[in-house]
């Protein structure tokens, strides 16, 4: 039966109006971010330089998104919600974070409804969604554009969750199908949510409590009982959850593995990737009780781990499994494994990119943490028969520190340059803060402040081929074509990334061309283009390069592909002008009536057309 609420048992009606405080609270901590930019940091290959997003929703572009591997993975839910926003907001940047925020709001009060609802424990649920709403650790997922993909992975996630519940207290095929429908969206947002079946289970032994081996009361005296069943029939239950895991997990490796991304064995031995993952699930907990130091990037660097290091990290993971089982408290246990277990994909063991860890990767997993402590704490007033009052003050006033902290966290994101130099500031040997750096002097029109940052990155890791198609790009802005004609094609050979392979045979297209050898500037123009087919610059030179050495079929080519990425009077006018040379008179005036149509200075763009063409 049902009891009615008192102070310390709230009803569901104060559940709604926590839920509504906590969406409101989050969205209020999080509101600067409307004035931050863009980071320099993969945004402009979700957003500023995506042809497919910055077009917003329509049929093609949501065919792309379901077919690309773009970005090192198939996430099409997450190609569509940047789409989405494209539509509402362009390419404003206060758009964009805005809806971060937002998402990342939702997800506080689904975490909070969510757990209520499983355990039926107000306060201990509010204190684990204030917790996951202010942690300064998950300022990286909300404040960084690119890293939607993760705020709605976890919102699909959350919201498995909660239709496994509802499924759980009467099984029937529809529910089931609800949450493997929903479990398909998640991955769709990002497949780090691949470890959700093994949660299951966790959820399943609590708060659930489904297993028919367990004699403790439910969790839920006021609910109705949920059935009953032996450990085998939970497994086999998950079993087509695991199946939507396969074709998740070999589209996101093809798509890392395409993009270079994956780093062999060959390369880091599987002992130094485990010596690696204990001292980065250390070094997760130490964020979470001591949340200093936050960068975007940390960077992977085994060798420097000291035995001690690796030693103290085992210890200490251990003693706390240890003492979870001792302690023989459900919620221990489940929160200790969800926080090692959904980190697993995300800890090393297949080394993605160049980091060894990073705050985002945190989102999912601390949730067991903060489910953990917040429950623990509450226990351990109650078990020495003390007031709940004990645990306001000091609630509280970690909460108020966390939201400080945030805050100040929040302030390095409102410029690349700050963030960047802070991220530089607090890790050793960090090339790709160094390259950024380098990058934001670049934006502002500064190459000679810019090169010691690439210098800087070059030196700490010497086949890095940003740095050194930035030391190129100087070589050319100061007259050595020679020396930067070498470089560029040393980035062709150092790296498969598509983008930095196309830009750097463009680059190299360019010089041949200041060298008058048009042969072997189209070339390299092509090799762009094979690489990058909407690469429209590449396409323009393609053709300019085709129509210098007389080949006009092939300019015209180049030209149509141009028109058809970007119809502007340049791109019009250079058709015309190859349609013209190849005696395709009635063709020609057409597009340079287009052209004339579309120029708002149609002399002046004649006179770059010219100059590009060597009229």
């Amino acid at each position: 039966m049902r009891t009615n609420p008192t102070p310390l048992q709230p009803s569901r009606k104060h559940a709604v109006i926590a839920a509504l405080v906590l969406i409101l609270f989050s969205l209020a901590l999080y509101s600067p971010v409307g004035r931050h930019p863009f980071l320099n940091y993969d945004d402009g290959r979700y957003l500023e330089d995506n042809a497919h997003v910055k077009q917003g929703l329509n049929w093609a572009s949501v065919q792309w998104a379901f077919t690309s591997l773009e970005e090192s993975n198939w996430h099409p839910i997450t190609w569509l919600s940047h789409m989405l926003d494209c539509e509402i907001f362009h390419l404003n940047p206060a758009g964009h974070h805005y809806s971060n925020a937002i998402w990342h709001s939702i997800n506080v009060a689904l975490l909070f409804w969510v757990l209520y609802n499983a355990t039926g424990l107000f306060w201990r649920s509010l204190v684990v969604a204030a917790l996951f709403a202010v942690h300064p650790i998950n300022v990286e997922s909300v404040a960084w554009v690119a890293e939607r993909k993760n705020l709605l992975s976890l919102f699909f996630f959350l919201l498995t969750l909660a239709a496994y519940q509802w499924y759980a207290r009467r099984p029937q095929l529809g529910r089931y199908l609800l949450v493997a429908v929903l479990f398909a969206l998640g991955l769709m947002s990002k497949p780090q949510v691949i470890t959700l079946p093994f949660v299951l289970l966790l959820w399943d032994y609590w708060p659930l409590r489904r297993v028919l081996s367990q004699p403790e009361e439910s969790c839920r005296p006021d609910e109705q009982s949920i059935p009953r069943k032996p450990w085998l029939r939970f497994l086999a239950e998950k079993l087509p959850l695991l199946a939507l895991c396969v074709p998740s997990a070999v589209l996101t490796l093809r798509a890392q593995r395409a993009a270079g991304a994956v780093t062999s064995f060959n390369h880091y031995a599987l002992s130094v990737r485990l010596a690696n993952a204990v001292v980065s699930y250390a070094r997760y907990l130490g964020k979470a009780f001591w949340p200093t130091h936050l960068g975007v990037l940390y960077p992977y660097q085994p060798a420097t781990l000291t035995r001690l290091e690796i030693s103290l990290s085992v210890l200490l993971l251990f003693l706390i499994t240890a003492g979870c089982l001792v302690a023989g408290k459900r919620y221990l246990i489940v929160g200790w494994l969800w926080f090692l277990g959904t980190l697993v994909p995300m800890i090393g063991f297949v080394q993605v990119g160049v980091q060894a860890m990073a705050d985002r990767y945190a989102y999912l997993p601390f949730i067991g943490l903060f489910i953990a402590v917040s429950w623990g704490l509450a226990d351990l007033v109650a078990d020495h028969f003390l007031s709940r009052n004990w645990l306001v003050a000091p609630a509280t006033m970690a909460l108020f520190a966390l939201v400080l902290v945030s805050h100040h966290q929040l302030g390095y994101w409102s410029s690349n340059l700050e963030l960047w130099q802070h991220t530089a500031a607090i890790t050793t040997n960090n090339y790709v803060a160094e390259d950024e750096i380098g990058n934001c002097f670049l934006e502002q029109g500064d190459l000679e402040q810019a090169m010691p940052h690439f210098q800087a990155a070059a030196l700490i890791r010497p086949s890095d081929p940003l740095s050194n198609s930035n030391l190129a790009f100087y070589k050319m802005n100061h007259g050595d074509l020679a020396g930067a004609l070498a470089q560029y094609k040393e980035v062709t050979e150092m790296t498969v990334d598509e983008r930095s392979r196309a830009t750097a045979f463009f680059n190299m297209g360019s010089i041949y061309r200041q060298w008058g050898d048009f042969s072997a500037a189209r070339d390299s123009f092509q090799s762009a283009v094979n690489l990058r087919p909407r690469y429209v610059r590449a396409w323009i030179e393609l053709g300019a390069a085709s129509q210098r050495a007389g080949d006009f079929d092939a300019a015209i080519h180049a030209y149509s592909q141009a028109v058809a990425l970007q119809p502007t009077d340049v791109t019009y006018l250079l058709l015309a002008g190859a349609l013209k040379q190849s005696g395709r008179e009635s063709e020609a005036a057409s597009a340079t009536q287009t052209a004339t149509r579309l120029s708002q200075n149609l002399v002046e763009t004649q006179q770059f057309v010219d100059s590009l063409v060597g009229h």
